[in-house]
């Protein structure tokens, strides 16, 4: 499962087949590598150059599928997918079962502005500290999922609390993402962990505050920006396509760094379904979350670290070097 982040589906939204390259014709001799990606209106935003034909390729067409959270898990052993989004955490978990899993690229780091993860209550509640929150209840997207254990990373070492969701110092309680704010709202929970779109309606309507941005804590610790998902495929589709592979993370970054240079431009456009505005996709970029398709080293270290800290809290046995997980042609930072 993935942060915050992978763990960030929207409800409502439809789940549909997309021809990636929609602007060039493809030809007979043009490959395709299938896409497998969180259903989300910035990750749109994300393949939005690729989709309107501005980024194209002679040798490849990608074609995309936006999948819910508990969709891309089951593609994950099935392999129906070339390539697919998959939550940080899933690389060992795949592994124990003896699943190979690598890594193309980075495809959802935090924010620069630190503002994901966050823990909120409402304006008017008596929380004060993180302390508040011993004994009370902490409503969540996805308890198993790589953005909530980086929350839960943070809490236990920025806040020493006891994250065990079994006799810990909080009640943890799973509802879906959609659902979130309003348990919040009618004192459900008394705290929860918003999705990206959520916290922007959050943070704009001055009813909420936040007692705790995990993201910036992680930053504050570790020296690195949390990583919940990453783009992955498997060692013989790499083996038997290198070079379709290669067109893909080429095919990706450049979308990537056309939505970086016209975020205006690629907000507006996917914002005409109603379900975000254009201006959330510029904060989602900036403040919130990253799309690199790119690996960098501080990726590799928020890897390691990730894992590192699933060990501490009881959730694997080990872990995995990051540097052995990634291929050697990925589009590096």
């Amino acid at each position: 499962m993935m942060r915050r982040n992978f763990s960030r589906a929207l409800a409502g939204l439809c789940v549909g087949t997309l021809a990636l390259g929609l602007g060039t014709a493809p030809t007979a001799a043009k490959e395709k590598i299938t896409y497998g990606y969180l259903i989300d209106p910035a990750l749109e935003g994300v393949l939005y150059a690729i989709k309107q034909g501005i980024v194209k390729s002679d040798r490849i067409e990608i074609v995309g599928k936006a999948l819910a959270i508990p969709a891309l898990i089951q593609s994950t052993p099935t392999k129906r997918f070339d390539v697919l989004m998959n939550a940080v955490m899933a690389i060992p978990l795949a592994a124990k079962r003896g699943l190979k899993l690598v890594v193309l690229s980075s495809a959802l780091r935090a924010g620069k502005g630190g503002l994901g993860a966050g823990i909120w209550v409402k304006k008017d509640s008596p929380y004060k500290t993180m302390a508040d929150l011993r004994g009370r209840t902490i409503g969540n997207y996805a308890l198993r999922s790589t953005g909530t254990t980086w929350i839960r990373l943070a809490l236990l070492k920025k806040y020493k609390l006891n994250v065990s969701y079994k006799n810990g110092d909080m009640n943890w309680v799973q509802i879906p993402a959609p659902a979130l704010l309003t348990a919040l709202e009618t004192g459900r929970v008394d705290a929860a962990t918003l999705i990206h779109s959520q916290a922007y309606k959050a943070r704009g309507s001055g009813n909420y505050r936040v007692l705790a941005w995990t993201n910036r804590d992680i930053r504050e610790i570790y020296g690195v920006d949390t990583v919940a998902a990453v783009n992955v495929t498997y060692p013989e589709k790499l083996a038997a396509r290198p070079e379709a592979f290669k067109e893909f993370n080429r095919m990706l970054y450049e979308s990537v760094q056309y939505a970086v240079n016209n975020p205006d431009e690629v907000g507006a456009a996917i914002a005409k379904d109603g379900k975000i505005s254009a201006a959330y996709f510029k904060a989602w970029m900036e403040d919130y979350s990253y799309f690199p398709g790119a690996v960098s080293d501080a990726d590799l270290k928020a890897m390691e670290t990730i894992w590192a800290g699933a060990v501490e809290m009881g959730i694997l046995k080990s872990a995995p070097k990051a540097a052995d997980v990634v291929w050697k042609h990925a589009v590096r930072e």
